[in-house]
């Protein structure tokens, strides 16, 4: 982990709320990991205490990528951020997707919403292409899908005003798809999005015996598992413990992760 004052190289509006950042951050784009993430300390916002955790959508050439959407007042606070200007950052923080992939799975990506970030990173870093299944309310909440087309993803695309692709939850494509699923090939699923949804892949995996690698949102304050804002009751070993998802996440097999909401 490490702590950077990283340059404003790139910030710029993608469609609808969601705004692209790219920061010059050498150290952290060479650890950086798909599935980690970044914690910002938004240095516009004077009374805030406590940085804001965003996940990695890309890291080259010593530069570190986020895609945020505007929903509050610290993202609202960023929309300021010039080039040039630097931004305080801590990461990468967490663990992420395993890689490399298993020999023989084919992967299955699906993503809710920005959710979309940490999955267009993996996609580079899995090797091979496979199919990713994106989500949103409307067609502007749609992201990154020319990025997975270009490294050769197959996109299924679902919005829930039936503005773009299929009309519904992202899951209706999903399930159409693992319906006319053939081949020896067993898929191994890598998701990020609201919990609802988390928990409807992680159900889909179990019931064909594949895996399912879920990245969870949770409130986090520290970013590093000391102030425990962020637990999740998960199974490991028989038991049911607490994890800290900034630390021992935020990424957890399905079968692990013990849904109480």
């Amino acid at each position: 982990m490490y702590i950077q004052n990283g340059k404003v190289l790139r910030h710029e509006g993608i469609g609808g709320d969601y705004r692209l950042l790219s920061l010059e951050l050498p150290a952290i784009a060479a650890a950086a990991g798909p599935g980690q993430f970044l914690h910002l300390r938004v240095a516009l916002l004077h009374d805030a205490v406590l940085r804001r955790p965003f996940s990695i959508c890309g890291a080259r050439d010593g530069a570190v990528d986020m895609l945020y959407k505007t929903v509050g007042r610290g993202t609202a606070a960023m929309e300021a951020l010039q080039p040039g200007q630097t931004v305080s950052v801590m990461g990468p923080l967490g663990n992420g997707f395993p890689l490399p992939l298993r020999h023989g799975a084919r992967p299955v990506l699906v993503a809710g919403g920005y959710g979309v970030a940490p999955l267009s990173f993996l996609a580079g870093r899995l090797g091979r292409p496979g199919d990713v299944f994106v989500g949103g309310a409307k067609a502007a909440d749609i992201l990154c899908a020319d990025i997975f087309e270009k490294l050769g993803w197959t996109v299924h695309v679902a919005t829930e005003d039936g503005s773009l692709g299929t009309p519904g939850l992202v899951t209706a494509p999903l399930d159409s798809w693992l319906e006319g699923l053939t081949g020896p090939e067993l898929p191994e699923f890598f998701a990020c999005g609201p919990n609802g949804m988390l928990k409807v892949v992680g159900d889909r995996a179990s019931a064909r015996g594949a895996n399912a690698w879920l990245s969870l949102d949770r409130h986090m304050g520290c970013g590093v598992g000391a102030c425990l804002a962020c637990v999740q009751r998960i199974r490991r070993d028989g038991q049911e413990v607490l994890a800290r998802v900034c630390k021992e996440g935020p990424v957890f097999e399905a079968r692990e992760v013990v849904w109480t909401e």
